[in-house]
């Protein structure tokens, strides 16, 4: 296992991060128990969660396994919740106000067990509060020791470059990341938020870098799923539908990744993450697992560092390709300018 700084912080993190979505969910509590306890065996210190998930249970779980361990276990870790979106009903149960958000992180320490987080992560962005007042109400956590850290998830880049700037014009403590979707199959935030948080030092946090199981080889080219996995399951499911996701674009990038991991010797997973969590910007790679084989497989990417050439393979498998300015190819070489001109 390697560890970076979080952002501009000076906290080391774990290059892989365990995701816990799952937790309560598809992974009841002996099996989460399980994936925490072969996740620090393996190197990991970085947890993440969020209040939503499974409506809190995931959090009850991780608050039971932090008490039921000793403390030169649990001292390794770095834990990561969020808040942002409705865990009850009103009018002000969702958002990023001081009144939603200190609720929401009162609330995420007690089911945890806990008096303090160390990255507090608001979930999303929230066009109804001036942005100011949560910063503030951010800061103050910070000062008053809730949370170590405090990160953004699923912000563009207008909204993250908006704001670091004005929490540094305000004096405040500044947001150290960005949790952002982020694969082969989903590269579109390269052409903004990276170069945002690149500017301003914020590592990214990638969630869902085997694009939902696609990248993991369990899907085959016009053999629509069936069985135990997510489309399996329910084929129109969420962003990673079959009919959305499933282009040739898709389909061209799994192959690339599959004839790498042939000639490696691993698995196709393996190859996916070790791109992602070697993009620019990347502090820790979150992986999703349902089961303790899923993650151990997903573990294996520790350390792994793909070829310049088996990167550049990737990069044009999976290539965007912009058709037009200014992310097309005459917008990025006017961007580009050497000594030249």
């Amino acid at each position: 296992m390697e560890y970076r700084t979080l952002g501009r912080s000076g906290c080391a993190v774990s290059s892989l991060c365990l995701g816990t979505m799952t937790f309560g969910n598809e992974t009841d509590e002996a099996g989460s128990h399980e994936q925490l306890d072969t996740f620090l065996e393996a190197g990991g210190t970085f947890v993440d969660t969020a209040n939503v998930y499974t409506r809190g249970v995931s959090e009850e779980i991780i608050g039971r396994w932090f008490a039921n361990r000793p403390s030169d276990v649990t001292d390794r870790v770095l834990l990561a919740t969020k808040g942002r979106f409705p865990m009850g009903d009103g009018p002000n149960a969702s958002g990023l106000s001081r009144r939603q958000l200190t609720r929401a992180l009162d609330a995420s320490l007690t089911r945890l067990g806990l008096d303090h987080v160390d990255l507090y992560q608001v979930h999303a962005f929230d066009a109804l509060t001036p942005l100011d007042e949560t910063l503030r109400t951010l800061d103050g956590f910070v000062r008053e020791g809730k949370i170590g850290y405090y990160g953004l998830s699923n912000f563009t880049g207008w909204q993250l470059t908006k704001a670091v700037h004005t929490a540094r014009a305000l004096g405040l403590n500044e947001p150290v990341t960005l949790q952002p979707q982020y694969s082969l199959v989903v590269r579109e935030i390269e052409w903004e938020i990276v170069p945002a948080a690149l500017d301003v030092g914020m590592g990214l946090l990638p969630w869902s870098p085997l694009g939902g199981g696609w990248l993991s080889g369990k899907y085959k080219r016009d053999e629509r799923p069936t069985g135990d996995t997510r489309l399996g399951d329910n084929i129109n499911r969420g962003m990673e539908a079959w009919d959305r996701r499933g282009t040739e674009r898709t389909w061209n990038t799994i192959d690339a990744v599959q004839k790498i991991a042939e000639d490696r010797g691993i698995s196709m997973a393996e190859v996916a993450l070790s791109w992602v969590t070697d993009r620019p910007s990347v502090t820790s790679t979150i992986l999703g697992a349902r089961t303790t084989q899923q993650l151990e497989t997903n573990l294996k990417a520790a350390g792994l560092h793909l070829t310049a050439d088996e990167t550049a393979a990737l990069d044009e498998a999976s290539d965007l390709k912009a058709a037009d300015y200014p992310y097309g190819e005459l917008g990025v070489g006017q961007r580009n300018r050497n000594i030249d001109g």
